[in-house]
C-alpha cells in the first residue's frame, strides 16, 4: 500500500507531504530494527501529530463583544453578515445588512473607557424574532402617514395601517427588515444598496436605494442616503438608532441634556398623528433651544402634547435649512461625559425617548430594555408630509434623485465645560 512522509509540520499551519512509494514496509523495518535508538523522535513525531486536531482557537470577538458568527444566516435566500468599521482613533461601529442596521457603536469617555451607546442584540436571530426598529435604515417612508393614504400624480394608494390606523415607517414589512446588499469599500466605510419593488407595502414605483455609512476619524458616523425611482412615489429615509450615552442601557436618558436647534414643532393627535399645525417652542415643554434635562419635564401630563405621546415623541421643525455644517440637536450625559451632535440635511428630527420599551425585549449582554432607557434622533421630512402640501416635498420622480444626509458625531467633553 502506498503512504505519504510528513516533512513539515507546523500546529498552526497546514502539514505538507511528499510521496515514497513502498512508505509502510520501510518504515515497519526501519522501526523493528530502530525502535530504542529512535523512540524518543517518534514520540515527539506523534505529538506534533496530535496537534492538528487540536480544538480550534476561540473566535474572536468584536470591542464591543459581539460574535460574527452570530449574525451570519440567510434570509430569504439573501446572506446576512456583520461588517465593522474601525477609525485611526480606535472606535468601532458593526452594522448588520439586515435591515441596514447599526447593531454597536463604541466611543471613548471621558476616562478613555470604551462604551457602547446603542441599543441592539447579540444575535441575528433576536433582531428577527424580536419585533424592534434598534439602529436600522427606515424606509420607504420614515414616521407615519395619515390613514395609511397618499396621492401620487392624482391616484390614490392604501398602504399598511400597522400603528394606530396610519402607516407608520413603512409598513409592517419596511425597510427595516429587508437584507440589503453590502459592499465593505475600506475599514471606515460600507455600501447597502436595496431594490424596493413596485408595489412594496403598496407603495408605487420601483425603488433604488444606497445607502453610504463612513465612519471618520473626528469619530462620526457619516450616513448619506440616495435614491431613484421608475415612477413617481414618496421617500422619506432615516436611521433609527436607539442612544443611551452612560454606556448602561440599564439607566435611562433623564439625565441626558438635550439640545434642539428649531423654534417650531409638529404637534400631534393621540393617535401620534401631526395635526397639520406647526406651533413656536416657546413658553412650552418642547423647548430645548439651550440644554434641558430630558426627564425636567417628561412626566408633565397636564401637556396634552406630553400625555399624547405619553413622553416625547414629536418632529422638531429645525431652523438649519438643510445645511450640512449647522447643529441640528445635541445630546450630552454628564457621568460618562459624551456628547452626540447631530447634523443633517433634513427640514426635520423626531426625537423619541423610548417610551413603548417595555423591559420585553432582552438585549445585548442580556439586559433587558425598560422604558426610556434611550433617545431617537432621526432626521427626516415632516410626518404626513405627503398629505400636507405645504411642508417639504417628499415626492420623487423618475428624472430626480433623492438624497439626504445624517451625521452622528461623538466627543467627549468635561462637566465645566
Amino acid at each position: 500500500m502506498l503512504g505519504y512522509l510528513i516533512i513539515n509540520i507546523e500546529c498552526k499551519s497546514n502539514i505538507q507531504f511528499i510521496y515514497i512509494p513502498n512508505f509502510r514496509s520501510v518504515m515497519f523495518n526501519f522501526i523493528q530494527s530502530n525502535m530504542k535508538k529512535y523512540f524518543p523522535f517518534l514520540l515527539f513525531l506523534f505529538i506534533l501529530l496530535s496537534c492538528k486536531s487540536s480544538p480550534q482557537s476561540e473566535e474572536l470577538k468584536t470591542l464591543s463583544g459581539l460574535n460574527k458568527s452570530n449574525f451570519e444566516t440567510e434570509i430569504n435566500g439573501k446572506q446576512v453578515h456583520l461588517y465593522i468599521l474601525k477609525n485611526n482613533s480606535d472606535m468601532e461601529v458593526c452594522i448588520t445588512n439586515y435591515g441596514g442596521r447599526i447593531v454597536s457603536v463604541m466611543v471613548p469617555d471621558k476616562e478613555g473607557e470604551m462604551q457602547d451607546v446603542v441599543l441592539g442584540f447579540d444575535s441575528i436571530f433576536d433582531y428577527i424574532n424580536t419585533p424592534n426598529n434598534f439602529g436600522a435604515t427606515i424606509g420607504r417612508y420614515g414616521n407615519r402617514i395619515g390613514e395609511g393614504v397618499i396621492n401620487v400624480a392624482g391616484v390614490d394608494y392604501q398602504l399598511p395601517q400597522n400603528n394606530f390606523n396610519h402607516t407608520l415607517h413603512g409598513g409592517d414589512n419596511g425597510f427595516d427588515i429587508r437584507v440589503f446588499d453590502a459592499f465593505q469599500l475600506d475599514d471606515q466605510t460600507i455600501e447597502l444598496t436595496y431594490l424596493s419593488e413596485d408595489g412594496e407595502e403598496g407603495f408605487p414605483g420601483e425603488l433604488s436605494v444606497k445607502v453610504t455609512m463612513k465612519l471618520t476619524d473626528d469619530n462620526a458616523i457619516d450616513i448619506q442616503y440616495t435614491a431613484e425611482t421608475n415612477k413617481e412615489t414618496v421617500v422619506n429615509l432615516t436611521n433609527h438608532s436607539y442612544f443611551n450615552l452612560s454606556g448602561d442601557p440599564k439607566n435611562t436618558v433623564l439625565d441626558h441634556l438635550l439640545t434642539i436647534n428649531a423654534d417650531e414643532f409638529t404637534p400631534i393627535d393621540s393617535t401620534f398623528m401631526t395635526t397639520g399645525e406647526i406651533l413656536n417652542v416657546e413658553g412650552t415643554d418642547m423647548d430645548f433651544r439651550t440644554p434641558t434635562l430630558i426627564g425636567e419635564r417628561i412626566n408633565n401630563y397636564d401637556y396634552d402634547q406630553l400625555k399624547n405621546a405619553d413622553g416625547y415623541d414629536h418632529n422638531w421643525v429645525l431652523n438649519t435649512n438643510g445645511d450640512i455644517s449647522k447643529v441640528a440637536a445635541t445630546v450630552y450625559n454628564p457621568s460618562t461625559g459624551i456628547e452626540l451632535t447631530v447634523y443633517t440635511t433634513e427640514p426635520g428630527i423626531q426625537i423619541y425617548t423610548g417610551n413603548f420599551l417595555d423591559g420585553t425585549a432582552k438585549g445585548k449582554k442580556g439586559i433587558n430594555y425598560d422604558k426610556r432607557t434611550a433617545i431617537c434622533l432621526e432626521t427626516q421630512k415632516y410626518p404626513d408630509s405627503p398629505n400636507k402640501k405645504d411642508w417639504p416635498s417628499p415626492y420623487l420622480k423618475p428624472d430626480e434623485t433623492y438624497t439626504s444626509r445624517c451625521i452622528y458625531k461623538f466627543s467627549v467633553k468635561n462637566n465645566s465645560n
